[in-house]
Parts: structure tokens; C-alpha cells; sequence
């Protein structure tokens, strides 16, 4: 079973992605978080993936990061099921800072033609054991016990 790599992306903050506070706006910081989760999922799953955003299980902005600024963002498989992928994501420590500016877990399900869960092409291994992802995989642990909403929806109908 091939390990999921850990991957890295580096963005540069530029105005067009800042709030009126000249920080990157919680859109542009999502849509960062959400690149560098796909690129780890669909890595892990392999060439034959078609992979599609299930739920962005939890997002955490801790320091606003100003224009200007170069980020960097780890991303890593660290949980799989039959069809799902849970992916955390990390915005390391800005300069001088100790802690990441932010943090995730985004959920991913590998979809056929129609849009339907199916296996994944191949077997993961998670990333169980490097300590950069351990708060996440706790947090992780936590959310486990909350269930999608799916059903409710389907009984409303």
C-alpha cells in the first residue's frame, strides 16, 4: 500500500486576494486551504482519481497574514475509507511566529462519470505518525463522532 506523500504549496498573498484590512481575506484563505488539500488527495489517491470536495469538516484562521507575504502549506491523507479521503492542511508558521497562521480538514470522495462514490483507484496509507499532523488527527478523532447531515435531508423530502 503506497504511503500518501505530504505535499507543499507556497502562495504569495497579493492585494487582490486581502480584505479591506490589506490581510487575505477568509474567501482567498479558503480557496488556498481547498488547492492544497485536492493537490494532497489527489496525490495519494493516484493518476486514476476523480476526486470532489465532500465537506470542509473544520478550518481554523489563528494570525491574519498580510499582503506581501509569501505562505507555505503542508497538506497530508490522514484518514481513508472505501470512497473518502480526510486531508489536513497547515499554513506553517509565518516569520517570527511558532504556531501556523492556519489549519484544516477538508473531506474528499472519489466520484465515477455520474457523480457517484466509488473505491479508490488504488490503496492509501495515511499519515498517521509525523508529529507536524497530530492536532490534527486528534481534532479529526473528535469530529468523528458528528455524522453528515444526508440522512436528515433525505427524510425531509
Amino acid at each position: 500500500m503506497p504511503a500518501a506523500p505530504e505535499t507543499t504549496s507556497h502562495r504569495l498573498v497579493l492585494p487582490a486576494d486581502s480584505n479591506h484590512h490589506g490581510t487575505l481575506y477568509a474567501g482567498s484563505l479558503l480557496r488556498y486551504a481547498l488547492e492544497a488539500a485536492y493537490a494532497s488527495a489527489c496525490l495519494g489517491a493516484g493518476p486514476g482519481a476523480n476526486i470532489m470536495l465532500r465537506r470542509v469538516l473544520s478550518l481554523e484562521c489563528r494570525r491574519s497574514v498580510p499582503v506581501g507575504a509569501l505562505v507555505e502549506i503542508r497538506g497530508a491523507v490522514l484518514q481513508v475509507r472505501q470512497c473518502y479521503l480526510v486531508v489536513g492542511v497547515v499554513g506553517m508558521p509565518l516569520d517570527g511566529h511558532t504556531l501556523p497562521w492556519m489549519d484544516g480538514l477538508l473531506g474528499f470522495v472519489q466520484v465515477d462519470a455520474v457523480g457517484q462514490p466509488v473505491e479508490l483507484p488504488r490503496e492509501v496509507e495515511p499519515m498517521t505518525d509525523a508529529p507536524l499532523w497530530q492536532p490534527l488527527i486528534t481534532r479529526l478523532d473528535k469530529l468523528a463522532e458528528i455524522r453528515g447531515a444526508t440522512a436528515d435531508w433525505l427524510a425531509a423530502t
